[in-house]
């Protein structure tokens, strides 16, 4: 065939795609499950958070409260009459609220007082600066409001030092050095620097005191008593961890069920008051600004409850290196738990005991008339104990004694000598220190006893008999039925009452 007549086949090339699936449900699966996880944690954050509020209801009712704080004082923006009377300075109201609203009372009343004085001296301070400053002239001006800002701010600053002022007025004095700088500051270039702090004070003011109202009148929760539900609670935890370390570490397999069954919670219970000095201080603060409410008069000594704290503290670092002792490596033999396993329980037992009373005196406000004889059948047991150890160290210092006795009788032998030893020193050394220990943590238990009592003094708690004998009085109109299920001729006590009665009735007293 001829070259012209040559036909040109072309090659067509097609691709064909087809699509792959995988990669996109591979996308939308991870973006799945990412969502899914979201959603999980979300609901699992709701879901404790919802439970930390049912635990305690009084959390959703400080919420709810601050909620209403900060919807009334916003009215001064919403509402015309309220704006034109103080202006922008509205703003300051708002934020008062939300810096001073606190979950106690006594908190929410030392940030504002606080605040309201710190404000309100360093407000009427910086105006006075300002006018000294204006009446030098334009040229002594900035050097007076620079110089008085220097010592001023420098002295309130050394004054938060002071563990006084720092405990009581520590935010107050914050506040001071702030509203003076701007006051001092901003009146060098303002004009009306009078009427601005008088409008800024006075919403302050306005804040701080609707603060108040509504933490006290609207379900108040009072730091006085968070503090005395504290100390009450951490002497019974501190009286179940003693008697629990002690039963078991001499019960032996007679109080290997009730160890089994008792939780750490209650065994550890002590370091909830190795760790509660810095919540009884602050709350011990906040209570001295709060008003009589209860039990609790304007003058309570809360500061009282701090010392208990101590004390208590004191007691629980001994149970805490006692507990450390039962737990080292050189365990003792079962032949010398058993020598002081029944004077040791008595004695865990008896001061675990006076501590339970100790926290029944504080809860009911009541002089105990069962707490001296406690004492009593404590240090008793201390007694016995402290007898038991006494010929123990005869027996570790018995290797030099058999050395003076070998110097005098050269011809006796090393076996008559080793014979003479009777018990070795590693195992008698747990079980005696852990006897040292409880005989220590009596005496700090009588440190806490003496702290009680003088709470008693100091807030005028009332005998035992007089308080029975006001509450026989207010159940005097129970029906005949009730004083038959709670006789109270049952009880020594109510008989003691019985007769104080009688007495009474005949001496005419």
């Amino acid at each position: 065939m001829a070259r012209g007549n040559e036909v040109v086949k072309e090659v067509e090339w097609r691709i064909k795609v087809e699509e792959d699936e995988t990669l996109q449900k591979t996308v939308v699966g991870c973006i799945w499950a990412v969502t899914a996880g979201v959603a999980l944690k979300l609901c699992k954050f709701v879901k404790k958070a919802w439970e930390l509020g049912v635990n305690d209801p009084r959390k959703f009712i400080h919420c709810l409260k601050v909620g209403i704080a900060l919807s009334a004082v916003s009215l001064f923006y919403y509402w015309k009459p309220l704006y034109d009377g103080v202006g922008g300075n509205a703003m300051w109201a708002v934020m008062t609220v939300v810096v001073v609203f606190e979950y106690t009372a006594g908190a929410t009343i030392c940030k504002t007082v606080n605040r309201m004085f710190g404000t309100s001296l360093a407000g009427f301070l910086g105006i006075g600066v300002h006018w000294v400053a204006s009446r030098a002239g334009e040229q002594w001006e900035p050097v007076i409001v620079g110089v008085s800002l220097f010592l001023l701010a420098s002295a309130a600053t050394f004054s938060r030092f002071i563990p006084t002022l720092k405990a009581r007025f520590d935010y107050g004095i914050l506040i001071f050095i702030l509203t003076f700088s701007l006051v001092s500051v901003s009146g060098y270039r303002v004009d009306e620097l009078l009427v601005m702090a008088q409008y800024r004070i006075c919403t302050i003011i306005i804040g701080s005191i609707l603060c108040i109202i509504i933490s006290v009148i609207i379900r108040p929760i009072w730091a006085g008593f968070e503090l005395f539900v504290l100390v009450t609670g951490n002497l019974d935890k501190l009286a179940n961890s003693l008697q629990c370390c002690v039963a078991q570490y001499f019960g032996g397999s007679e109080a290997s069920e009730d160890s089994d069954e008792m939780s750490d919670k209650k065994l550890l219970g002590y370091k909830c008051v190795l760790s509660s000095k810095a919540t009884e201080e602050t709350m011990a603060n906040f209570a001295r600004w709060e008003p009589a409410h209860g039990r609790f008069n304007f003058r309570h000594p809360w500061r009282q409850y701090v010392k208990i704290g101590a004390s208590m503290r004191s007691c629980a670092s001994c149970l805490d290196a006692l507990i450390g002792c039962i737990n080292s490596d050189n365990q003792a033999s079962d032949d010398m738990k058993k020598n002081m396993s029944s004077i040791s329980m008595k004695l865990g037992a008896n001061c675990a005991s006076v501590i339970r009373e100790l926290a029944t005196t504080i809860r009911k406000m009541a002089k105990s008339s069962k707490l001296d004889i406690l004492v009593t059948d404590m240090n008793s047991a201390a007694q016995e104990l402290r007898s038991l150890l006494n010929p123990y160290p005869n027996l570790v210092n018995a290797p030099s004694h058999n050395a003076k006795i070998s110097t005098q009788t050269e011809t006796a032998s090393p076996d008559d000598q080793a014979a003479k030893i009777e018990i070795p020193l590693m195992e008698i050394i747990q079980v005696v220190t852990v006897a040292s220990l409880l005989i220590e943590i009596v005496a700090r238990v009588e440190g806490i006893v003496e702290n009680v009592e003088e709470l008693s003094v100091l807030a005028n708690f009332q005998a035992e008999m007089c308080v029975k004998s006001k509450q026989h009085t207010s159940d005097s109109k129970v029906s005949p039925d009730q004083q038959n299920d709670d006789d109270p001729l049952d009880t020594p006590n109510g008989l003691r009452y019985t007769i104080y009665i009688y007495m009474r009735s005949t001496l005419h007293i």
